[in-house]
């Protein structure tokens, strides 16, 4: 599914870049919009309606044995560490990653990658540095935005409609839910915005011919990165953890 050594190749390509290379401006805000301002729809309703149905479950289990008051330092942890920036991770490639992959191929097959070669200009400087920055700049913000709306509408349902104490809720959640959580996810979506940015261009410009090849790149690119997100999730969080522990 995925050339490991040619995958390689563009990210050592994407690091001299990233040293050596200023993006422009333009490019750079247009890619910002583009990922972080356009994919916020999608992930506000992704992070309310998660943390309304974490809440919702945590509550049911809890009051069987008299801890309604921790529902909401469940979702704390849950939306701060985990959920939050693995949900807008698989949100964020399977509306930007795909974009990126559909475009970069529809590029390839139409030769105006070698159009920029012919011009002196490397397709990894002006194609994929852009889009890179972009993405790890708005993946943390995108993150950070869904876990407080999964949590304030967490608070929402759980006072307002299943009758949890506010002041103790708040206060459980504030207590248990620590700086090592919100770093996690903040750190975690970072990872997260490089490989949908890196797996989106690296299958665009290795597209096959032709527009069949264009829409398996598409489909690839949205189902790699989503596997590479949930597989490194685990060993980012055993990584983590341990490193915090310590």
């Amino acid at each position: 599914m995925l050339d490991l050594g040619g995958f390689a190749l563009l990210a050592g390509e994407v690091l001299r870049s990233l040293v050596s290379v200023r993006p422009s401006l333009r490019d750079l805000v247009y890619q910002l919009y583009f990922i972080g301002v356009k994919s916020q729809s999608v992930v506000l309703i992704t992070g309310a309606f998660t943390g309304m149905v974490l809440c919702a479950q945590a509550f049911f289990q809890f009051q069987k044995i008299k801890m309604e008051s921790g529902t909401l330092a469940l979702v704390g942890v849950s939306m701060s560490s985990e959920l939050g920036p693995v949900l807008t991770g698989l949100m964020v490639a399977g509306r930007v990653g795909a974009a990126m992959a559909a475009e970069l191929g529809t590029m390839r097959v139409t030769e105006q990658v070698d159009a920029l070669r012919t011009l002196a200009t490397h397709p990894v400087d002006y194609l994929v540095i852009p889009r890179l920055l972009g993405t790890l700049i708005a993946m943390p913000l995108l993150t950070v935005e869904a876990v407080a709306v999964g949590i304030g509408s967490a608070y929402i349902v759980g006072v307002h409609f299943l009758g949890i104490d506010a002041t103790y809720a708040w206060a459980h959640m504030l207590k248990y839910t620590g700086k090592i959580d919100i770093m996690m996810g903040i750190f975690k979506g970072i990872c997260f915005g490089m490989i949908i940015a890196l797996v989106g261009c690296y299958k665009g410009m290795n597209c096959r011919e032709g527009a069949e090849g264009v829409g398996h790149a598409t489909t690839e690119a949205v189902v790699t990165a989503s596997i590479a997100i949930l597989m490194s999730n685990f060993f980012l969080t055993m990584a983590l953890r341990g490193l915090f522990k310590t």
